[in-house]
């Protein structure tokens, strides 16, 4: 199983990216986005599970990030819109099955991780 994420980059203050995330090999229920800004921990972001009825977003992006799946092709987008300077972080998918609402922000609920692709707002 593998997850390859893809389309970070670098970007003006209120521009917009959208990461891609797929999953091959396995299908999952659950999708999550986390990102670890520099020098910082690894935090939550947004989550998808059960094939994509009930999205999850952290205060911090809630608003401006919409996270939505293609369940055909095991994809999992992240659109970013209105991006900020604390928005720069790298950013990783992660997957899993069973994950419950209580615990969609603990990476520890999902199996498996991508690489991470960096995103860099500039001010």
């Amino acid at each position: 199983v593998q997850l390859q994420a893809s389309g970070g980059g670098l970007v003006q203050a209120g521009g917009s990216l959208t990461l891609s995330c797929e999953a091959s090999g396995r299908t999952f229920s659950s999708y999550a986005w986390f990102r670890q800004p520099p020098g910082k921990e690894r935090e939550f972001v947004s989550a998808s599970r059960y094939r994509g009825a009930y999205p999850t977003y952290a205060d911090s992006v809630k608003g401006r990030f919409t996270i939505s799946r293609d369940n055909l092709q095991n994809k999992v987008y992240l659109q970013m819109n209105s991006l900020k300077p604390e928005d720069t972080a790298v950013y990783y998918c992660a997957a899993g099955n069973g994950v419950i609402l209580s615990s969609v922000t603990f990476p520890s609920s999902y199996n498996y991780w991508g690489q991470g692709t960096l995103v860099t707002v500039s001010s």
